[in-house]
């Protein structure tokens, strides 16, 4: 089971839950539009995430969503990440399989 978490939604509010899940899925975008840039925020969310989760030795995905570029995808996975989610640059990339091979690369 997953979950998903708004922008503005506390970390905090996932303690009691964490052991059920197996996916976290944080909004780094308003849901709802498309081609928004992502809330540098997510990235202060993301590393106490991966750390409750490691510290309960669970394993459980975290899944970004929304703004997810060739820029900024390192950064994303080195404070936790396991899954971005990268709608608009993939698909209004002019090569969506070269866009998939850099994002990969990162």
């Amino acid at each position: 089971a997953g979950v998903a978490v708004n922008p503005h939604t506390p970390i905090s509010l996932l303690q009691d839950i964490i052991g059920d899940i197996d996916l976290v899925n944080l909004m780094s975008v308003s849901p709802g539009f498309g081609v928004q840039k992502f809330i540098p925020h997510t990235l202060v969310k993301i590393r106490p995430l991966r750390s409750m989760i490691d510290e309960k030795g669970l394993n459980v995905e975290i899944e970004i969503d929304g703004g997810v570029t060739e820029d900024n995808a390192a950064e994303i996975v080195a404070a936790g990440a396991t899954v971005l989610v990268a709608g608009s640059s993939v698909f209004k990339a002019k090569d969506p399989i070269k866009a998939i091979a850099d994002l990969k690369a990162k």
